[in-house]
């Protein structure tokens, strides 16, 4: 990690977390993880069963170490930040879902200094 960047705070983060998931099906992967985690937080409160919250880290990580080491060919930005990568996960969805990702994606590789090979 000598030659990597530290981050220490997260808007720092971002950008480099949305490099990290340059690949559109990444991101949809991710999307379906995220997705899955809200809906099991939501039932889980619902019909009032911890199982459900237990099934949360297996739905978001499974989803997302997926896109990583089988579609993107990178590791998770989970083992070295894992509260900055958690809530990027979160905003990304945002993103997504108001329609901003490609923009966001753009602006973090402009903002890193790296070329998005998935463009």
């Amino acid at each position: 990690m000598a030659n990597k960047k530290i981050y220490t705070t997260f808007w720092n983060f971002y950008p480099y977390y949305l490099t990290e998931h340059a690949r559109p099906v990444n991101r949809a992967f991710h999307f379906a993880g995220t997705a899955l985690v809200i809906t099991c937080l939501v039932l889980a409160i619902a019909k009032q069963n911890a199982w459900f919250l237990l099934a949360m880290p297996f739905c978001g990580y499974g989803f997302a170490w997926f896109g990583h080491f089988i579609l993107e060919k990178n590791r998770p930005a989970t083992f070295t930040y894992p509260l900055f990568s958690l809530g990027s996960d979160f905003v990304m969805f945002f993103h997504i879902i108001t329609g901003q990702i490609n923009q966001k994606v753009d602006e973090a590789h402009k903002a890193i200094g790296v070329e998005n090979k998935w463009k």
